[in-house]
């Protein structure tokens, strides 16, 4: 989710790959890494509890407008635990490919534990890369959809992760990007934000994770609206782009076309 590169240790886990180290971290990369990593454990259950399980709603959304289908080799860029990639899974069949690629090293052993466990036979179709979303490892148009849930505004140079994206992404297939919404109204801004101190920040102060939680209105609010993703990945050469806002103006779903 950032510029930030090291090497997986060797795992038991066949489905969880090993990339080599590029180049040397940058510190505030180092940072956000740590966040996600510190946060692993309890990340999918304080998603559902903060979200009312409405993320999985909105997940369903961006995997649908991605555009996969059977047979499909696609990418689920800042994985995290898994969530869009399973849904991907599903999608594409044991006919199809899907990388969960993440630069959160303890998100991906999550998400390879999860794997595991559900052990669904069209699972089988997903191994998990750690890397950095701006310089992906992977050849000019290698897959059929990408999606990206809650990464790019996560991501120090957000216009090389447009960039690498458009790069890896097959002529005429789609991205879709979910993410918070940064809105222009101030009624849903003003919402926002008071969820994220009200709710948000409380919550996860009782998982002793009140700090890795209060940086998430500052994201937002130095995050990009959508006329301005939308504007993002047309300079990116995508020949198309519309950013919806969904539940209730909070979340926002970018999608392009090559």
């Amino acid at each position: 989710m950032a510029s930030l590169h090291f090497l997986l240790r060797p795992s038991s886990n066949p489905n969880l790959l090993a990339l080599p180290s590029r180049s040397r971290p940058v510190q505030c990369a180092n940072e956000r890494q740590a966040l996600f990593s510190r946060i692993a454990p309890v990340y999918d259950n304080l998603n559902d509890f903060l979200s009312l399980g409405q993320h999985r709603i909105w997940k369903r959304m961006a995997v649908s407008w991605s555009g996969a289908k059977r047979g499909d080799d696609v990418l689920d860029l800042c994985c995290g635990s898994g969530d869009l990639a399973f849904l991907l899974s599903e999608r594409v069949g044991s006919d199809g490919k899907v990388i969960g690629f993440d630069f959160s090293r303890e998100q991906l052993l999550v998400a390879s534990s999860r794997q595991h466990l559900l052990s669904k036979v069209c699972y089988k179709n997903i191994e998990w890369i750690e890397g950095d979303a701006t310089k992906l490892p992977f050849s000019d148009c290698s897959f059929d959809a990408i999606t990206m849930g809650y990464g790019l505004r996560n991501v120090l140079d957000r216009g090389k992760a447009m960039q690498e994206m458009f790069r890896v992404l097959k002529p005429g297939s789609r991205v879709s990007i979910l993410d918070f919404n940064k809105s222009t109204k101030p009624s849903i801004t003003s919402i926002q934000e008071w969820m994220i101190d009200n709710v948000v920040v409380p919550v996860a102060t009782g998982y002793g994770l009140a700090d890795e939680y209060a940086y998430l209105k500052s994201s937002v609010q130095e995050f990009l609206t959508g006329k301005e993703l939308e504007k993002l990945a047309l300079e990116m050469g995508f020949s198309n782009a519309k950013h919806y806002e969904i539940g209730g103006g909070i979340m926002g779903n970018l999608v392009a076309k090559r």
